[in-house]
């Protein structure tokens, strides 16, 4: 805060004296709203935004101040609207074209994404560094390997960061695994700050899993579990669900639909599976039909679990609260989703992990929603789950094979009773089954959909939609049946407690087919 100052008289003992006193300048809207984004204050920030639209609904600082806010609330949809409207405002802003350009790739438009954030790395402003940061992932993640390797040729003031490390090892591994291997594993044994370190272990134990180093690699990757992550547990997973079946057994019709889905609405479809278990696959073959459009892990679903769960009745008394607030979040939802998804999508498919213990609430607010379930053998699932750097902090159990596996079993548990108790329109398939005749059974999702085989779903390596998940080579590529039975590199590791999962997995598939 600056300090102006003034003079003052006063009369002290019958003589003149005088005083000085800080008087605070007055703080401008724009620099109060980046007060409050740099404090972590992203819901006084979108506050503070707001009052200044309302005074000068032309104001790009507020326009560009509410976006930066939303994106911060992990509102998505909502920010790329306030984005799009900005950029009518000041289109060159630089700063403004870094956050576009990280908006996108997130939302899988990747070479709209690079061509922004090229805009801003190859020049000299404020941004650049940032901007070239995110050009490397936006490169590394797209596959565009030559271009990330001769960004890594030219250098720039961004390898003066500490960050440069992991993209420099990166482009080492693009041509010669072993040095991309030895340039990780550098990183990871260095005093780096924690995230790039993690990165580095997990895709240096991602590139030993390709070279059959598997012993290292599974020792790698329990050392970096240990050290890097929270201790793992289910309890915070397992209380709900457990919670959700006792609601089940206590009466079937306790979760009712609270909303009326119009004629002009977006149709719906979910995932229903846990993480690493295909479902991103899934996603690219059906985003292929010209009816469907893909929206990724959308956030509009993780904004409905919180709003109810701020209710404090829900889920043990939804008849407490009234069909108008589901009306509201139904709407948010669809407003969101529709702007994600391709023009003339019909449909969306909703990628987001959280489906699959949230399907009370799909019930509820979305009436004639299809939840497709997709299952992998726990083994190739646990592996894939052991060896992904997903985000420790919301998934603690990610990090342990036992945990894992006690998360798997509840989820085999929970999914089938629940699709069959809300009377949800479902088709459930194996991974397997996807791969090995993709054709067949790509044919039945969409039939419970309502919509006709189409050729191109089976080609989904042709897609423009970019993953920015971990799965983002395996989609790049035609389907194949690589990833099936990897487990058995790691066959050490799973002793005679999966038996059961798998005689589950394997009577599923039995079937469906």
């Amino acid at each position: 805060m600056g300090r102006c100052w003034v003079t003052c008289r006063s009369r002290v003992n019958s003589t003149l004296a005088f005083c000085d006193f800080p008087m605070p300048v007055k703080e401008t809207p724009a620099a109060r709203i980046e007060r409050l984004l740099g404090a972590g204050d992203s819901r006084g920030a979108l506050a503070a935004a707001d009052e200044l639209l309302s005074q000068s609904p032309t104001s790009f600082l507020g326009r560009f101040g509410r976006a930066r806010a939303l994106v911060r609330l992990g509102l998505e949809a909502e920010a790329g609207r306030e984005l799009e409207l900005a950029a009518k405002l000041s289109p060159n802003d630089e700063h403004l074209l870094l956050v576009r350009g990280r908006h996108a790739f997130r939302n899988g438009r990747a070479d709209e994404a690079i061509a922004m954030l090229e805009r801003v790395a190859r020049g000299r402003g404020p941004h650049a560094v940032e901007a070239a940061f995110s050009l490397l992932d936006a490169y590394h993640y797209a596959g565009r390997r030559d271009e990330l390797a001769a960004m890594v040729r030219t250098g720039g003031a961004w390898t003066k960061d500490a960050r440069s490390a992991l993209h420099v090892a990166r482009a080492a591994a693009v041509e010669d695994r072993e040095r991309g291997i030895e340039a990780l594993l550098a990183i990871w044994k260095s005093a780096a700050p924690l995230v790039p370190r993690r990165y580095a272990g997990f895709e240096a134990a991602e590139l030993l899993d390709r070279a059959a180093r598997y012993r290292e690699a599974f020792d790698l990757m329990t050392e970096v579990h240990r050290t890097t992550a929270p201790p793992s547990e289910t309890a915070s997973w397992t209380e709900p669900l457990a919670a959700q079946l006792a609601l089940f057994e206590k009466s079937a019709s306790h979760f009712k639909p609270r909303c009326i889905a119009k004629d002009t609405d977006l149709r719906t479809a979910f995932v229903v599976a846990l993480p690493r278990s295909g479902t991103t696959l899934l996603e690219h073959m059906l985003d292929q039909h010209p009816a469907i459009g893909g929206i990724g892990e959308y956030t509009g679903l993780s904004v409905i679990r919180k709003q109810l769960a701020a209710t404090s009745v829900w889920p043990q008394r939804p008849g407490l609260l009234p069909d108008a607030l589901f009306a509201q979040m139904r709407e948010e939802y669809l407003a969101g989703a529709r702007a994600l998804a391709k023009p003339g999508s019909e449909w969306t498919f909703d990628k987001s992990l959280l489906a699959w213990n949230s399907l009370p609430e799909i019930a509820t607010l979305f009436p004639g929603a299809v939840g497709l379930a997709i299952d992998r053998d726990p083994r190739d699932n646990a592996t894939s789950l052991y060896f992904s750097h997903l985000n420790a902090a919301l998934s603690p159990w990610m990090g342990d094979l036992a945990a894992i596996r006690e998360m798997i079993r509840w989820q085999r548990r929970v999914v089938p009773r629940a699709l069959e108790v809300l009377g949800i329109v479902h088709e459930r398939i194996a991974y397997e089954d996807l791969v090995e005749d993709s054709a067949r059974f790509a044919e039945r999702c969409l039939a419970r959909m309502g919509l006709s085989m189409d050729a191109r779903v089976l080609a989904p390596e042709t897609g423009t939609r970019v993953a920015a998940t971990l799965s983002h080579a395996q989609v790049r590529r035609p389907i194949n049946r690589a990833a099936i039975g990897r487990w058995k590199n790691y066959a050490w590791a799973f002793d005679g407690a999966w038996d059961e999962l798998v005689a589950m997995h394997d009577a599923a598939r039995a079937d469906a087919r």
